[in-house]
């Protein structure tokens, strides 16, 4: 089995801290599915060419793979079906600045 590595970035971080304990275990399960490449258990979808992202209950997180790490940059509630410009392009200027690194 390929096992990948999971690195939440700051801004991740922050929105599981504020979010409950059954929230926040719940993601951690998706994250863990993910890392086992068990996508059929977990709702994804992809938003750019590298940019996904993860819905787990009312929690969406912005994430992308990177040479065998999966990176998940923010988290936040969907009021829309569409994601928000900006976390979008916030995730793909993460992933040019450690594809670049």
């Amino acid at each position: 089995m390929n096992l990948l590595r999971a690195i939440v970035l700051e801004g991740a971080k922050r929105y599981i801290a504020g979010i409950s304990d059954e929230d926040r275990g719940a993601i951690l399960r998706d994250v863990e599915a993910l890392c086992v490449n068990d996508t059929e258990s977990v709702y994804t979808r992809q938003l750019r060419e590298r940019v996904r992202e993860l819905k787990s209950g009312p929690h969406w997180i912005i994430y992308f793979k990177l040479e065998g790490t999966w990176y998940f940059v923010r988290g936040f509630r969907k009021k829309s079906t569409k994601t928000p410009q900006r976390e979008i392009a916030y995730a793909e200027k993460i992933y040019k600045l450690l594809e670049s690194s």
